[in-house]
């Protein structure tokens, strides 16, 4: 069985890399200037971003592997496991990458919010394109954190860095709602999937195996991640994923309560309900009335 490294502190990855440690939380590196990874699967305990400037598959996440483009950033959360693969180019990699211990935000604003990013979970194929003049300020927030670290540590230095550090992932959020705009083509028609993904499933008898259909379920037939996902229809849309789900299976309901030859709970138990208290409940929130008070009513 394959052995799974765990990295846990920014001293033993500069180890790694073969560079200083100036910070005992935080690191800023060259790419051109360290060693290669080591071939190994490593089980993060750091956030980690890379930034990428050639051409070259090194990383793998699961059974897939990063295909960088030029100028490409992705996001490791604690707790992922990713995969360094053998080099397979003649020359060393290009580029630059942020790590940063959860210890560095605790207690920071970043902190209170560093889930909002929910770039850090998106899936391989998800990784962020980023423009040249976008590439020229991620490297202009790199150039301010590590002047930070180049300075003797002080009671303005957590502060300072991860305000840095919020401000790089505030542009990268603003830099991935671009992408979902630009890189239509790579999910054109992905609303108009989804609301055919949703009717092929009630047309099914899937309701009664699996149940509701879930953000995830939807996610993984339309080959995206849940959060990727989740965000690209709310852009979409302005609605959630989930609160889409559920205004199409309300919208359903409202078609099936009026057939009398059913009882409520039939009907709830059809739509993929484990309850038919939940449903009511559900329906009620939804729609202002429960379906035995909606049937009636109509």
């Amino acid at each position: 069985m394959e052995e799974i490294v765990k990295l846990d502190s920014i001293a033993e990855y500069n180890r790694m890399r073969g560079v200083e440690t100036l910070h005992p939380l935080v690191t800023v590196i060259d790419l051109s200037k360290a060693n290669s990874m080591v071939a190994q699967t490593i089980n993060f305990g750091l956030y980690a971003i890379y930034l990428k400037d050639l051409m070259c598959g090194e990383l793998k996440y699961g059974r897939n592997n990063y295909d960088y483009q030029e100028g490409t950033l992705v996001f490791i959360a604690p707790g992922q496991v990713i995969g360094v693969q053998p080099k397979v180019e003649a020359f060393e990699p290009k580029g630059w990458a942020l790590l940063f211990d959860p210890e560095l935000i605790r207690g920071t604003p970043l902190g209170k919010h560093i889930a909002d990013y929910s770039f850090f979970s998106y899936d391989v194929n998800e990784a962020l394109h980023l423009s040249e003049k976008e590439r020229q300020i991620v490297l202009d927030c790199f150039g301010k954190i590590e002047y930070e670290l180049q300075q003797s540590i002080d009671k303005h230095s957590k502060t300072l860095i991860a305000s840095n550090i919020e401000l790089f992932l505030n542009y990268c959020t603003r830099f991935y709602d671009r992408q979902f705009i630009t890189r239509d083509n790579t999910h054109k028609g992905i609303l108009a999937r989804f609301e055919d993904l949703l009717i092929g499933f009630y047309a099914s008898d899937k309701p009664k195996t699996i149940g509701l259909p879930s953000v995830g379920y939807c996610a993984g037939e339309l080959n995206l991640s849940a959060n990727y996902f989740g965000d690209l229809i709310k852009k979409e849309t302005g609605k959630s994923a989930q609160e889409y789900i559920q205004a199409k299976v309300i919208d359903l309901a409202k078609e099936r309560i009026f057939d009398l030859d059913k009882s409520i709970s039939e009907v709830a138990y059809e739509l993929g309900f484990k309850y038919p208290q939940h449903f009511t409940r559900v329906f009620k929130q939804r729609v202002g009335l429960s379906p035995v008070d909606y049937r009636n009513s109509n």
